[in-house]
């Protein structure tokens, strides 16, 4: 992530924090006039623990995503969707918590209605301001391809992002501007170089693009752009050398502090879902012939085979014609295991896979061997997926739709490989809260 997209997040935080703050201040004194240190003492504890969890469902939602700030109408609809559920979370929070000793009623309207309205200006001005302003990085784009055209659109889209492409030689090195270099960067104020890895690799560009370091210019190479802004990589613009020099590093802190955590979560949610369990097993069984649960041949680390559990929810004959994949609208899912799989639920007994060290909480999702054989035909480098675990979500799954094609693999693998470099218990969680997220923003 660039660091002007880190200091807009960051700006974005702190005047939500500022606003929650002033909106409690000046409900407080609407309601009594004048605000004593009772008053204050007795309201500002239990606030923040909640405004701690009003910033997370901001978060989850979508609201410190640089390139969804636009004030559209898609907007507007999820703003005032954080603010019924912020609402809602904040009557169970004041209610089902008395050792709090205040339940606000008039209070928390008179707040909502503040917050709401000031927020709303907030961000909609914020969105027309870091939409209106001038780029920090104006880039000359060297080089023509499906990468570099991807980058172009996505840029053109975003300008909030705080990149725009100013000059593009698309020619490459056999561009007539390309011995102009020095007078194209200073005429359009660049200070961004972006040029794909073979270009780079060219003595006589080396050459010329050396000669002009001096007016202030970064280099870029390409697959490190469209990484940074669609956080995922080009496969298509990437060699041996990269995974050699990127997929080789060790994550031994990461790896060592993952499994036991994540064995303990799977133990601690199996136990609070034990009757959830039953339950749907139950309904499974009333509602179509044939076993709860499900289980299915996978492919885990290093090419090791796993049996996959999860509810049914396709009808017990679902494969009488061999393996394939499933598709929206799939006639072979029944009623119920709609509901489950658009609730997840279905996924649930993979905690046993967890507790078992088959499975992660967090890693690619794991596929069966007919469509693997396959697939590392088809999809270049779809092998490094099984370096590490398959997990219950992933990168590619809280950043794109379900995968059922040989280019759809394709486009999750960018994602996956992606996770594979950049891996943290950070990503980790914020995989986790993007996850979430499909609990409250529905899928598009």
């Amino acid at each position: 992530m660039s660091k002007p997209v880190k200091l807009q997040q960051l700006l974005l935080l702190g005047g939500d924090i500022v606003i929650l703050y002033l909106s409690l201040y000046l409900t407080l004194f609407i309601r009594h006039g004048e605000i004593t240190e009772y008053i204050r003492t007795l309201h500002f504890g239990p606030f923040t623990i909640l405004f701690a969890v009003w910033i997370l469902i901001f978060y989850i939602i979508g609201f410190y995503e640089i390139r969804e700030l636009k004030n559209t109408s898609d907007f507007g609809k999820k703003f005032a969707l954080a603010l019924l559920i912020n609402f809602l979370l904040a009557i169970s929070f004041f209610y089902f918590i008395p050792a709090f000793g205040i339940t606000p009623k008039t209070n928390l309207f008179i707040f909502l209605f503040i917050f709401g309205s000031a927020a709303y200006a907030w961000r909609t001005t914020y969105n027309n301001f870091i939409n209106a302003r001038s780029p920090a990085k104006k880039i000359l784009l060297v080089g023509y391809n499906q990468v570099a055209q991807e980058l172009v659109n996505h840029v053109n889209r975003h300008p909030q992002l705080g990149y725009e492409i100013k000059f593009w030689m698309k020619e490459g090195m056999q561009d007539k501007e390309f011995k102009h270099l020095s007078e194209i960067i200073l005429a359009n104020n660049i200070n961004l170089i972006v040029v794909p890895a073979h270009i780079k690799k060219s003595s006589k560009a080396a050459r010329l693009i050396y000669k002009n370091l001096t007016l202030g210019i970064e280099v870029m190479d390409l697959a490190e752009l469209y990484e940074t802004l669609f956080q995922k990589v080009p496969l298509a613009e990437l060699e041996e050398v990269w995974f050699l020099e990127n997929l080789t590093k060790t994550h031994k802190i990461h790896d060592a502090i993952k499994q036991p955590l994540e064995i303990i979560l799977a133990l601690t949610l199996g136990t609070i879902t034990l009757p959830l369990f039953l339950v749907i097993a139950v309904f499974i069984k009333i509602t179509s012939p044939g076993s709860a649960f499900f289980t299915q041949i996978r492919i885990g680390k290093n090419g090791q085979r796993f049996v996959l559990w999860k509810f049914r929810t396709m009808v017990e004959d679902a494969e009488k014609r061999g393996p394939q994949w499933s598709k929206p609208k799939d006639p072979r899912v029944t009623p119920l295991g709609k509901f489950l799989r658009r609730a997840h639920l279905d996924e649930l007994p993979q905690l046993i896979n967890i507790v078992r060290g088959e499975f992660s909480l967090v890693g690619p999702r794991p596929e069966r061997p007919e469509f693997v054989a396959n697939l590392e035909k088809e999809v270049p480098y779809y092998e490094l997926r099984h370096l590490i675990k398959p997990g219950l979500t992933g990168w590619a799954q809280v950043n794109y739709r379900y995968g059922a094609s040989i280019d759809e693999a394709y486009e999750k693998l960018q994602y996956d490989i992606y996770y594979l470099k950049n891996r943290s218990l950070w990503l980790d969680l914020l995989i986790l809260l993007k996850t979430a997220k499909r609990f409250f923003v529905p899928a598009k």
